[in-house]
């Protein structure tokens, strides 16, 4: 049985590198950015104007003019004015272009303007260069803005198109088939006996994909019936990169996945990992080098294997720079016996100097998914070691990757 630090290698070692694309930038939020980024000019890419108010030359200021003929108007956008004499002003507006002949900006709010001139309040001190944002302060012309290997947030969105990219290129999106396995299982709005439970495994881990930025997922229920997991998986795999199944891998009778996967010639990498929860976790490597996933049943179990494993393999194989692991300290003691790395729920909250720590949250066993609401992720805490003294340093795992 492999540690956890043992399984996370295998996967590693064992994915593919998956292709690029180019699509347009209003397709790429959430995608793995697979190129070099270079500012197109200087950025930005004229002394900008950071206040409302008047545009004036700062030698006249110093010489004592405090009243200043209203020459014009500039507006952000329009085309850069030129002051006639220092005794002139240039209204200006935020965003635009600083007149020539101009070196420093007073806010409206310091003025009174009345029959085309421009007072500046007694006492007010005004210095050189004042609310402008100068040319190439932020970037020059050729800088690298972004490299590969980032998830395209809303702020990265804004820099590819402020140099000048309509298009970007990024991971292609793997295929994914999300398989849920069991007899028991009952789509939500339909008829349900006592006897049988909800499925609710194949939904949630499709979410934690498609929040990621793996949107090509699907998913479908399959019974316990080795004819018809056979049949179907044949078809899954012919017609994905990735399959994640949940549930069918432990030792019980019904637990046909592993069989099953090995008569469609699937190469097992391993089974079991020495954690709790998921313990019963499989991965293996098909025909055609497509990935296999094959996940524990109970629902907290699911869902960290699939944020512990899945994720972390498919950010790799889309080219996603790894990060380093996220530390914080237990807010509780916690005690666990069993000899086993334990992934223990976890709300983050900050004592009143803003040290942020973990509070544990307690699960009724590996099947109560509710409790996981309001979590933040997991914490590790490692193999041979049965207690965790609050204070304790522990990796923390949030369920949102970055």
């Amino acid at each position: 049985m492999l540690t956890v630090a043992e399984a996370s290698l295998a996967i590693a070692d064992a994915m593919p590198a998956i292709d690029v694309q180019t699509i347009p930038l209003a397709d790429a939020p959430r995608r793995i950015l697979r190129q070099v980024v270079t500012a197109e000019r200087d950025q930005p890419p004229f002394d900008r104007v950071t206040m409302d108010g008047i545009a004036i030359n700062f030698a006249a200021w110093e010489n004592g003019a405090r009243a200043f003929n209203i020459q014009g108007i500039q507006h952000a956008g329009d085309p850069v004015m030129t002051l006639e004499t220092p005794a002139n002003c240039i209204e200006i507006m935020t965003g635009s272009v600083l007149p020539k002949g101009a070196d420093c900006v007073i806010a409206v709010e310091r003025l009174d303007v009345q029959d085309g001139v421009a007072t500046v309040e007694e006492g007010y001190k005004a210095k050189h260069n004042q609310f402008i944002h100068p040319q190439g302060s932020d970037y020059r012309d050729g800088d690298v803005i972004l490299e590969p290997g980032s998830s395209l947030s809303p702020m990265d969105i804004a820099i590819v198109a402020s140099c000048g990219l309509a298009e970007v290129t990024v991971n292609c999106q793997p295929s994914i088939s999300v398989i849920s396995t069991g007899n028991e299982l009952i789509p939500p709005g339909a008829p349900i006996e006592p006897h049988q439970v909800r499925l609710s495994n194949g939904p949630a881990l499709v979410a934690m994909l498609v929040g990621h930025g793996f949107s090509e997922a699907t998913h479908e229920h399959i019974e316990d019936d080795p004819e018809r997991l056979r049949n179907r998986l044949s078809g899954l795999l012919s017609g994905n990169d990735v399959l994640i199944l949940s549930g069918g891998v432990s030792m019980g009778k019904a637990d046909f996945v592993p069989g099953v996967l090995a008569s469609l010639d699937v190469e097992v990498v391993f089974h079991k990992i020495s954690q709790r929860p998921g313990k019963p976790m499989w991965f293996g490597i098909g025909p055609n080098k497509q990935t296999v996933f094959a996940l524990p049943g109970n629902p907290v179990s699911s869902l960290v294997c699939c944020r512990q494993y899945v994720l972390p393999a498919l950010f790799q194989t889309s080219g996603h720079t790894k990060q380093k692991t996220e530390m914080v300290a237990l807010a509780e003691d916690i005690q666990f016996n069993a000899d086993l790395t334990c992934f223990q729920p976890v709300r983050l909250g900050a004592d009143p100097n803003g040290i942020i720590s973990a509070v544990p949250v307690k699960t009724n066993t590996s099947g109560d998914f509710a409790a996981l609401s309001g979590t933040d992720g997991y914490v590790e805490l490692a193999r041979q070691q049965n207690e965790f003294a609050a204070g304790t340093v522990v990796p923390l795992h949030r369920w949102k990757m970055p």
